[in-house]
């Protein structure tokens, strides 16, 4: 017992100690249905929370298995009440059930609660009321389709999550597959990872399966998964992504592997606005309109074909009108796709309730053991805050702070040192402050790449990094997206978006597709020191540990200096 790592306290709170020698095992078994709230040096602090146990009952894990692992790393006797509460919140998820109503012609459905007494609390909650006002049975509603996902929401607010087992449309039908090999002759199959998560996900086609996000790492194949669960579904399906890059990335990548032409896949965006059997689209084209108070423009391409299959692309940014059509979308099956099911708005609830919930989440570092990603090194640098920013940092006021702390010029020579410390490794530097990426740009002789980079010079400039031509780019938070450069080994991050979990995983994410030889990755977080910078890279730091990456801390004047005159 003294060797092991957790301590569960009363809270629902849970401490690790790192050190301990069944740490990993503790981490890795954790992770299924806490949150790690804070990762020290030393004790790291995860909660449970009914939709962390909410999440893991749908990815099938049973109370008995939390309560099991809870109590055989704990050091100390595990409060009896905390297993009380597991039970009690896993108890929740699928207490309420979603049905079709077979002997409605109109389509609508029966909602079934485990007990009429649960039933007329649910009448009494100020957002379900509404909407279960036709009650069939004392323990069964009639809704209408147009209600489903309303109440799904509503439910989960109200701490009982539906089990919706109404089914969906089918769709138009799509007849495609696999290819064996790639139009270049490479030979494709899905790895044994993305086949259970297609499996997980689909479900052999019965009403269980159908919706839900799948969490992987970037490089880990997401679009493959995607495209497995097509083959599977075998309809119309409309992607919806961030950029126009990734919608261009998701065409390529459906052209080489799979049996689709080109006559069955279309973009859908701001010059071309084709729809045909696979569309592709942005979210940004999604959630266009001329005016604040305007309607959206193009949110009726949800209705311009009978999709049998919605993908969402980094689900974890879903904008919040696409939330909203989403709730009436609940018939169409609902694929989302995310390296990290972190929002920072803490939509996290609604996610579960209208996409669905987790279906399939891969361990980081287990597709590191086998391979499958790149094996990478995290290093935090502290830089000093130069003599002449230290009286406009102490006297600005707090909104400022971060800025003055993140886009100081003190960082470029420690990015010129990194660099020729990685020379041959392709470098992508990545910040927030376009300024500062301006100057980074000059000093190192590299193009920089923002959000009004023109599209055309964007995908000539990530081409030219895929082929090698091209050692080092500058990219804005445009590189935090569904952005395919396989080749970088190296990143930089001189500045982000203040204590982003979701962020910091997804700049991790863009030197992780696997490597020749060594298969090896670095990522360097360049963080002020003694500043609110450095405050909030804890925060960022939280979703790296969760996945067991451990960080580094260096000084920069541990790093090897480099001739003033390179700054320009």
């Amino acid at each position: 017992m003294s060797d092991n790592p957790l301590i569960v306290q009363s809270d629902l709170t849970v401490l690790v100690d790192v050190a301990a020698p069944r740490y990993t095992l503790a981490r890795e078994a954790l992770a299924r249905f806490a949150e790690l709230v804070k990762s020290p040096e030393h004790i790291h602090t995860y909660r449970i929370s009914p939709l962390s146990i909410w999440n893991a009952c749908a990815a099938g894990v049973s109370a008995e298995s939390i309560v099991h692992a809870l109590t055989d790393f704990a050091r100390f006797a595990v409060p009896p009440h905390v297993l009380a509460q597991v039970h009690e919140f896993a108890g929740r998820y699928g207490r309420v059930r979603i049905e079709r109503d077979p002997a409605s012609e109109q389509g609508s459905l029966l909602v079934f609660t485990s007990d009429a007494l649960l039933a007329e609390q649910l009448c009494h909650v100020k957002q379900l009321a509404p909407l279960l006002t036709e009650r069939v049975w004392p323990n069964c509603f009639r809704i209408s389709q147009q209600q489903r996902g309303l109440l799904k929401q509503a439910l989960i607010k109200a701490g009982f999550p539906a089990e919706d087992v109404a089914g969906y449309t089918s769709g138009d039908t799509l007849p495609i597959a696999l290819r064996n090999t790639t139009r270049e002759g490479a030979p494709f199959a899905l790895r044994e990872y993305q086949q259970h998560a297609v499996q997980a996900f689909h479900a052999s086609g019965a009403e269980r399966g159908g919706s839900g996000v799948i969490v992987l790492p970037c490089g880990a194949g997401k679009t493959v998964v995607a495209m497995g669960t097509m083959a599977e579904v075998q309809s119309h399906t409309l992607i919806l992504t961030t950029s126009v890059s990734a919608v261009r990335q998701w065409i390529a990548e459906l052209l080489d592997k799979t049996s689709l032409s080109e006559d069955d896949v279309a973009e859908y965006g701001s010059s071309t606005k084709n729809v045909r059997p696979v569309t592709v689209t942005t979210y940004q084209m999604l959630t266009h309109r001329t005016s604040v108070d305007a309607e959206f423009t193009h949110l009726s391409l949800f209705d311009q074909f009978n999709w049998g299959l919605i993908v969402y692309d980094e689900v974890h940014l879903l904008p919040a009108p696409v939330f909203q059509i989403t709730s009436s979308l609940q018939a169409r099956r609902r694929l989302g796709l995310t390296a990290t099911l972190v929002r920072e708005d803490g939509r996290e609830e609604d996610v579960f309730a209208l996409i669905g919930p987790r279906k399939s989440d891969v361990p980081w570092k287990a597709l590191e053991r086998d391979g499958w990603i790149a094996k990478a090194v995290c290093t935090e640098v502290r830089v000093p805050l130069p003599d002449d920013v230290r009286m406009p940092y102490a006297v600005a006021e707090a909104r400022h702070k971060f800025r003055i702390a993140s886009e100081h010029d003190g960082k470029i020579p420690v990015v010129l040192n990194i660099m020729a410390r990685h020379e041959r490794e392709p470098a992508l530097i990545i910040g927030m402050y376009v300024d500062q990426l301006k100057r980074l740009a000059h000093a190192i002789n590299a193009p920089l790449i923002t959000g009004s980079t023109a599209q055309k010079t964007r995908d000539t400039l990530f081409a030219q990094f895929r082929e090698g031509t091209l050692p080092a780019l500058v990219v804005s938070k445009v590189a935090n997206f569904a952005i395919d450069l396989p080749d970088a080994a190296l990143a930089i991050q001189v500045s982000g978006m203040f204590g982003s979990r979701q962020e910091e995983a997804q700049r991790l994410g863009r030197v992780l597709r696997p490597k020749k030889g060594a298969n090896q990755a670095h990522f360097y977080s360049l963080v002020t020191a003694d500043t609110v910078e450095q405050e909030f890279a804890l925060k960022r730091q939280l979703f790296l540990c969760e996945q067991g990456y451990e960080y580094v801390i260096r000084d920069a004047d541990e790093l090897q200096d480099v001739n003033e005159e390179q700054i320009g």
